[in-house]
């Protein structure tokens, strides 16, 4: 006996949420299914905020720094990263959620989560077009960027735990993995 999943659509998912379906629930579309959010623990919201601010600093009016709104996808997906870093579009976002394309990189901070971000994300991410997301990884102090997508996968995946980044989009600027990590 074989067991079929329902698969929903992005139009099928913003109609549950217009009608008040999904209130109170935290949850993300990915892939046509509905996955529920992890709750955050006080580090994460602490970093969601710190790292957030941070990057934001970095980047002036060159992007936005959305923590924890949705993200929507063309592959049946709208999920709601931690951090998103999205091209600075004003008033378009009050009409919609930025897409794929206006996205400059993603970033997940994980620690219950971190099978679901490491494994699951990744491909719906780089299917996306989305040119780099990090994972910060709250258990061992790291965070893990994937670079390159193409084909459905991120082709370059490198741990780190000091130093500094530069993000893809911005190769002028210098991420520190202290001060992301909150190392010092």
């Amino acid at each position: 006996m074989s067991v079929a999943l329902a698969k929903w659509t992005l139009d099928d998912y913003h109609r549950m949420t217009a009608a008040g379906i999904l209130d109170d629930r935290p949850v993300e579309l990915l892939n046509g299914e509905i996955v529920t959010l992890a709750p955050e623990g006080p580090e994460h919201a602490f970093l969601g905020d710190e790292d957030g601010d941070y990057l934001s600093n970095l980047l002036g009016q060159r992007a936005k720094v959305r923590q924890g709104r949705p993200i929507t996808l063309p592959n049946q997906s709208e999920s709601e990263p931690d951090l998103a870093i999205v091209k600075p579009l004003g008033d378009t976002y009050r009409h919609r959620h930025p897409y794929a394309e206006d996205v400059f990189w993603v970033i997940e901070l994980s620690h219950t989560s971190l099978t679901k971000d490491l494994e699951t994300k990744p491909p719906i991410y780089a299917a996306a077009g989305i040119p780099e997301y990090w994972v910060v990884n709250l258990k061992d102090r790291a965070v893990v960027v994937f670079r390159e997508p193409a084909q459905g996968q991120y082709q370059s995946q490198q741990t780190l735990s000091s130093g500094d980044i530069q993000p893809v989009a911005f190769p002028d600027l210098t991420v520190s993995m202290a001060q992301l990590l909150q190392q010092g």
